[in-house]
């Protein structure tokens, strides 16, 4: 494989095409929005400069990985010729059924289509495409330059060949691929979401603040954050569509987002991404991040 085509210039999508780049493949970065793209963009150099300062990397591979990355605004243009596609798209699960039935009609049939989904069922994606044995999860971490893990999911009809051909790709990348099969949240989500969720509900019960709940867990658990922190890193938008995810896929009442995390959500308080979360994260801010107070009727 050389060449690369990523869907999606956002937080994930611009970190999976800078470990692409980085280590010597074509990328084709994607995204139909105009804005999104020149930001994606922007934070790979931003990323790649501070890893020349600290001298993770040389200015030369800085040069080199930026000219790997060509961008484009045209789904049909920029898969042209890709050898594998990487969809880093909304966590949607109709955006990405859509997404993966055009591909298959644009893709060469001997294209492998990946999803970073962190939740949505890769058999069901596969099952758009006419092509069920090529289509697999990469279930990237964030930060992804930074972190090790890449969860290999295998759909229901994913063939030996194609997940040891992603997994072979991956520890390419200097990564450490994990195989899992395909139920709701995987294992990462499946396990991290709950925490998470009762986390929230801990806060939402009044049972404590939010930098006390935080500390209990890098003091007590060794966690590098705690979970309410984490979560405004990962966005509440999506720790809810995960929640419904696995609430939608096991029945089970113990998965029921939190009625605090909803409401957030519908607020519009969306963590780091949107300047507020469990924390403070706007301009005046910025120098620390201040837990919000929540008042518990």
């Amino acid at each position: 494989m050389k060449n690369i085509a990523v869907i999606g210039a956002g937080t994930m999508g611009n970190g999976i095409a800078h470990v692409f780049a980085q280590n010597g493949y074509k990328v084709q970065l994607i995204d139909i929005s105009k804005t999104a793209l020149e930001k994606g963009l922007a934070t790979i150099l931003k990323n790649l400069d501070r890893m020349v300062a600290k001298e993770k990397i040389t200015p030369e591979l800085k040069e080199k990985t930026l000219a790997n990355i060509t961008p484009f605004y045209n789904l049909k243009e920029g898969v042209y010729k890709a050898d594998l596609v990487i969809e880093a798209a909304t966590e949607n699960q109709d955006i990405k059924l859509k997404l993966f039935k055009e591909l298959d009609e644009l893709c060469d049939s001997n294209v492998i289509l990946a999803t970073n989904t962190s939740s949505i069922s890769i058999t069901q994606i596969a099952a758009v495409t006419k092509r069920a044995d090529k289509v697999i999860g990469m279930h990237f971490m964030n930060p992804v330059p930074l972190m090790p893990l890449v969860e290999v999911i295998r759909g229901y009809d994913t063939s030996d060949e194609v997940s040891k051909t992603i997994v072979n790709l991956t520890q390419g990348l200097n990564k450490s691929p994990v195989i899992v099969n395909d139920y709701p949240g995987f294992v990462a989500n499946r396990i991290l979401m709950p925490m998470i969720n009762e986390a929230i509900e801990t806060l939402f019960q009044g049972v404590a603040g939010v930098q006390e709940i935080d500390t209990i867990f890098k003091l007590g658990m060794a966690h590098p954050m705690g979970p309410l922190q984490l979560a405004d890193f990962i966005g509440l938008d999506v720790c809810l569509a995960i929640m419904n995810v696995l609430y939608d896929g096991f029945k089970n009442p113990k998965y029921a987002p939190c009625p605090l995390l909803k409401n957030m959500v519908t607020a519009g308080k969306l963590g780091n991404k949107s300047g507020e979360g469990f924390y403070d994260y706007s301009e005046s801010k910025k120098a620390s991040v201040v837990a919000k107070q929540f008042v518990v009727n």
